[in-house]
């Protein structure tokens, strides 16, 4: 009777934990997300091309230095660097898009709304692509909101 009750109630904490990871991550890549959608509401509501041109430009070298200190770090494994690494790629060709760098068109300024929903809906699917652990994820937020 003991063994089973404490079967059950080891059962029980591994699928609390499960759920609870799963809640944790699903908030992480949600935080990610609101750092890209709060972009583009930014450069909607300025008029001026070339504030929206550095919105969207700041916002995705912060992106790009958290990656960098990210992968830098002791925390971080070979298989979340891999993770990274195609993460910072899909962000540098979106500054490259930007600024018309390394062979890319630059982005007409009566199109930078769109790009910068372009920009949210390009992240949203790295997030289903692209795999990283809580760990990384939650360092990531961390340095974003210690850069801003």
């Amino acid at each position: 009777m003991l063994t089973r009750t404490a079967l059950r109630a080891i059962i029980m904490t591994c699928a609390m934990m499960c759920v609870l990871v799963s809640a944790v991550l699903a908030a992480g890549q949600d935080d990610l997300q609101k750092y890209f959608n709060d972009t583009a509401c930014k450069v909607k509501a300025t008029a001026d091309p070339a504030q929206k041109r550095a919105i969207l430009s700041e916002r995705l070298e912060n992106m790009s230095k958290a990656l960098d200190i990210v992968e830098n770090s002791a925390l971080v494994s070979e298989a979340d660097r891999g993770g990274i690494d195609s993460f910072k790629a899909v962000v540098q060709e979106r500054q490259n898009e930007l600024a018309g760098a390394n062979g890319y068109d630059r982005v007409p300024d009566e199109q930078l709304n769109a790009f910068s929903d372009y920009v949210v809906q390009d992240g949203e699917q790295a997030d289903r692509t692209i795999t990283i652990s809580l760990v990384v994820l939650l360092l990531i937020i961390i340095i974003i909101i210690l850069i801003v």
